[in-house]
């Protein structure tokens, strides 16, 4: 019964993350608009990380994460918090995200995104780190 609620589970992501680009890209810039606009949801200075918030709305990141609570994937403030004293979490950070991963936070590996420029994914992780709890 685990392994098929795990593969379901898998599956799932599997069409969340390949879904077409073009209502991911409307999906996410709504997603995007919308934390944008909520002043709570901001980091002190979010003014320079705007670019990577904006990256993170035109991506399918949404499908899986939320800023403050759990979905598929973790909450991006909770892996802000996991980081926050990591030498290199943005490096690191930036080759999950491109060559995905799996096992640093459950058994739902995540999609890799080999098609991000590597210079966005920076935005965006830098984005990401800068969230507070």
């Amino acid at each position: 019964m685990k392994k098929t609620l795990i593969l379901v589970c898998i599956v799932s992501l599997g069409v969340a993350c390949g879904s077409s680009s073009d209502s991911k890209a409307t999906a996410g810039k709504d997603t995007a608009a919308t934390v944008s606009t909520d002043a709570s949801s901001q980091p002190a200075g979010s003014v320079a990380n705007e670019k990577g918030l904006e990256l993170i709305g035109a991506s399918d990141c949404m499908t899986c994460h939320k800023l403050r609570e759990k979905n598929i994937g973790p909450a991006y403030s909770d892996v802000a918090e996991k980081y926050k004293d990591v030498p290199h979490a943005v490096d690191t950070l930036v080759q999950k995200v491109i060559k995905g991963g799996s096992g640093h936070w459950g058994v739902i590996p995540m999609t890799p995104h080999p098609a991000l420029q590597e210079a966005d994914v920076r935005e965006m992780v830098t984005y990401v780190l800068s969230l507070k709890k």
